[in-house]
């Protein structure tokens, strides 16, 4: 019989280095209010400002739809002390907000609980709550767009690491000597499977090889972009097929990699340049396995997951309950 109480439920935001999508997410899942605001609406390093602002006037329409608010999660991009809800000093995309108490400030601002985290790792609780990977005990996320981000779920919970680089697996080194990376080594998965790093190696291939049909794609080989590359692929192009057959390779041996370390149940892959290589997920997988030990290939699904800003925000909601249930638990045990 139903108490006619609402259900609980978390405000939610997952900010970007391009927008910043707020909302509430019910324990059931259920997306609320859902908005999307360009991270700098408001100017160059107006993004605490506008992410407070989104988040009080998605508060006040809770309020008055009668939710009952928990508390609220936020992901942000790059490593985050989640214990002390401080974001960490490296975010390329928001040097803003570099070593803000971001958690504290929210709560200020709010008057509710809040849990930061990084982004990725938010997502990566929101497949294991309300979305693919419902069910599995052991599972790894990698986000792939201009970066590579990642988030570790083993034996139920969140793998943060010893200072929250935990799932940085962007920058497990692939090949020795190899591409150069932001992060000052060489060879990381990064340099080969994000966006603007497989748009820059199509650059470099037109520069040997400028019969390509990528040379004519926007008419300024500046402005070429992953997506560029892999449509060109799809028609035939032999040096699109090139650049993308490494990018296959390289994913397929961080992916290897992962098996054998971590031997999880699934890999889920999201982001844009993961949707691109939708219809290349066979080759993908045909080098995961040659990388991999056969047990731990075998023990494992590979799954594509679309996302948008929007399905985004029930990450950082998920997390917040996953971090009361996690407190919950070691409440009893003391």
């Amino acid at each position: 019989m139903s108490t006619g109480a609402p259900d609980p439920a978390v405000l939610s935001a997952d900010v970007g280095g391009t927008a910043i999508g707020v909302g509430v997410v019910t324990a059931a899942g259920e997306l609320h209010f859902a908005s999307e605001t360009p991270t700098h609406a408001g100017g160059p390093g107006s993004v605490l400002e506008t992410l407070l602002a989104r988040l009080g006037e998605t508060q006040a329409r809770a309020a008055a739809a009668g939710l009952a608010l928990l508390g609220c999660g936020i992901g942000v991009p790059g490593p985050v002390d989640a214990a002390a809800g401080q974001i960490g000093p490296d975010v390329p995309n928001l040097p803003g907000l570099a070593g803000c108490p971001l958690a504290r400030l929210v709560t200020a601002r709010i008057g509710l609980p809040t849990v930061l985290d990084n982004d990725v790792n938010a997502l990566t609780v929101g497949e294991a709550r309300f979305g693919v990977a419902r069910g599995f005990r052991s599972f790894v996320l990698l986000a792939l767009g201009t970066g590579v981000g990642g988030g570790i779920y083993l034996d139920g919970e969140l793998v943060r690491g010893a200072s929250g680089y935990g799932g940085e697996l962007g920058h497990v080194t692939v090949q020795f000597e190899g591409r150069p990376c932001f992060c000052g080594s060489r060879g990381c998965l990064k340099a080969y499977v994000a966006g603007p790093d497989i748009a820059d190696q199509a650059r470099e291939a037109l520069a040997v090889r400028p019969e390509s049909q990528l040379a004519a794609m926007g008419g300024d080989p500046a402005a070429l972009t992953a997506r560029d590359v892999f449509a060109a692929a799809g028609a035939g192009d032999a040096v699109a097929g090139d650049v993308v057959a490494r990018v296959c390779r390289a994913l397929g041996a961080g992916l290897g990699g992962i098996l054998n370390g971590l031997n999880p149940e699934a890999i889920v892959l999201t982001g844009g340049v993961a949707h691109s290589l939708d219809a290349h997920l066979d080759d993908v997988r045909g080098w995961t396995r040659r990388y991999a030990l056969p047990g731990a290939y075998e023990a494992a699904k590979v799954i594509l997951v679309r996302h948008t800003k929007t399905t985004a925000i029930r990450g950082p909601a998920a997390l917040f309950f996953h971090e009361m249930d996690r407190r919950g638990r070691q409440r009893v045990r003391q």
